[in-house]
């Protein structure tokens, strides 16, 4: 470890900024590898506990979270999935092929009941996905009506002789998934028209107001968002943009190396960490370019931005099928979503919605299961539950007016400290990172405008930033208490190399 680094934070605690909505920590579902089946879903005759094929430890893991919402059932999988193969008797459902994601045959025992069962007891908001690539306007517009109508209908009649007589509510609906790619390889403008058909048939039913999401851009693709907000703007003609689609989504991974070679989850080196720690940091130019276009269709700002896939992308682990996207999760993940976090917060007047991909076993998880009773918790399942006090609390200014010189790697630069503020029912919540792998780094914490009682501290770090959690070692990477000291300007905090922090005051 080299020599302690110097840093100093002014947070502004007296002055409003945007609420955070508590989905931006959202989830990710999808019926790839062992997500659903094995890791959300044992199936009723499982031996471990459960409560309808719903394996219960992931829910109480997950739980604990106060996870907003869960995106399903893709993803790439929701273009090839029709919704009445996974109703009615289990034994009746006919099997499908998953095409994108290692040719697998699934059973369709896991279907629109199963998932809004899981939603219930996760306490959880459903983010349902339908099909545009393989479904029909029809299909899409039915699956609504089966869900969300009450009184009497064809598809209401339906639901009921499958058991569930009374509505659900579904506040999000996406307009299928990925539309430039697995989702149909369209071009903008006819996904656009696309989208105004099918969520003009995606009613709302009785008091169930659907939150239409249009399938968006990949990564900076301006012009694909540009396509969306013409599609339902026509600048000053009157139209209100939120009669059609309420939301835009895009997507953005974390892929330090190429497409083809994405590098390992645990076996890298310093020059890997500095490549994923800047390629993480671009999220923030990303969403600044996406909210410029949609300000210029939309100034009053109706309509939402949803980055519903993000994370980090590995190749996946030595042995295992290539196509269920398995890696591990070690601290530099971790790293990954606390300054995603912090970007976040920074824009949450236009960024709405953000689903991590995904909660089990896939990419950059949550929650590793087993086949037998192992669950291991991710550092980034950490990360997650040490912010969830910022869930629905109001944003305040944090400006980083002292800190280390970035690094530079081929021309890029890296911050080394990232950091964001939020407060709600009379605390303050702060999180910090202190990005730099090999130093550690002193924290001056600048707090303003509101007098701060009982400060107490939380710190989630790791041996290396190449650490991650297994069955046999659970806790090599688990949040541990933070010495938080007073100091003249307001609170000081040591902050080890690779580290993530949480400081909470009452204010």
């Amino acid at each position: 470890m080299s020599i302690a680094s110097a840093a100093r934070v002014v947070i502004d605690l007296d002055v409003p900024g945007p609420t955070i909505s508590r989905h931006l920590y959202g989830h990710f579902a999808e019926h790839l590898g062992r997500c659903i089946y094995g890791g959300f879903y044992v199936g009723e005759d499982s031996e471990l506990p459960h409560e309808g094929g719903i394996r219960l430890d992931v829910v109480e893991a997950l739980r604990a979270l106060q996870i907003p919402n869960l995106r399903w059932p893709g993803g790439c999988f929701a273009d090839e999935y029709h919704w009445q193969d996974g109703i009615g008797p289990k034994a009746d459902r006919p099997s499908m092929i998953n095409t994108h994601w290692g040719n697998v045959e699934e059973n369709n025992h896991f279907g629109t009941h199963e998932f809004m069962a899981l939603c219930e007891l996760l306490g959880a908001d459903p983010y349902v996905n339908g099909n545009v690539g393989s479904g029909t306007v029809q299909e899409m517009s039915e699956w609504v009506e089966y869900l969300t109508r009450d009184g009497d209908s064809p598809m209401v009649r339906r639901r009921k002789a499958n058991g569930r007589d009374e509505p659900w509510k579904v506040p999000f609906w996406g307009i299928g998934n990925e539309a430039w790619g697995c989702g149909g390889n369209m071009r903008a403008e006819a996904y656009a028209d696309l989208a105004r058909r099918y969520a003009t048939f995606c009613r709302d039913h009785g008091d169930n107001k659907l939150y239409r999401i249009a399938a968006g851009a990949a990564d900076d693709d301006l012009a694909w968002t540009e396509a969306l907000m013409k599609a339902i703007s026509c600048l000053g003609c009157g139209r209100d943009p939120k009669n059609i689609f309420q939301a835009v989504s895009f997507h953005y991974y974390t892929v330090a190396g190429t497409w083809e070679n994405k590098g390992s989850a645990t076996d890298f080196d310093l020059a890997d960490y500095y490549r994923t720690i800047i390629k993480a940091q671009d999220i923030e130019r990303v969403i600044r370019g996406h909210s410029a276009v949609m300000d210029a269709y939309d100034p009053e700002r109706k309509v939402g931005l949803v980055l519903d896939e993000w994370g980090t992308w590995w190749d996946v682990e030595p042995g295992t099928n290539p196509g269920f996207l398995f890696q591990q999760n070690a601290m530099r993940d971790a790293l990954v979503a606390s300054l995603h976090f912090d970007v976040f917060h920074r824009h949450a007047e236009r960024l709405v919605m953000a689903n991590i991909a995904q909660t089990v076993n896939v990419l950059q998880a949550m929650l590793l299961t087993d086949d037998d009773d192992g669950l291991v918790r991710t550092p980034t399942y950490h990360v997650f539950e040490m912010n969830k006090g910022h869930h629905d609390a109001v944003s305040v200014p944090v400006h980083v007016v002292e800190q280390p010189a970035p690094y530079e790697l081929d021309g890029e630069r890296m911050e080394l400290v990232s950091a964001s503020a939020s407060v709600k029912d009379g605390r303050a919540l702060i999180s910090i990172s202190n990005l730099d792998p090999v130093a550690s780094l002193d924290v001056v914490l600048d707090l303003r405008g509101a007098e701060i009682r009982e400060p107490s501290g939380r710190l989630l770090t790791a041996s290396k930033p190449q650490a991650y959690n297994t069955v046999g070692e659970p806790g090599a990477v688990a949040p541990v208490r933070l010495r938080v000291e007073p100091e003249p300007r307001g609170l000081r905090v040591t902050l080890p190399p690779h580290s993530f922090a949480t400081v909470s005051s009452a204010i």
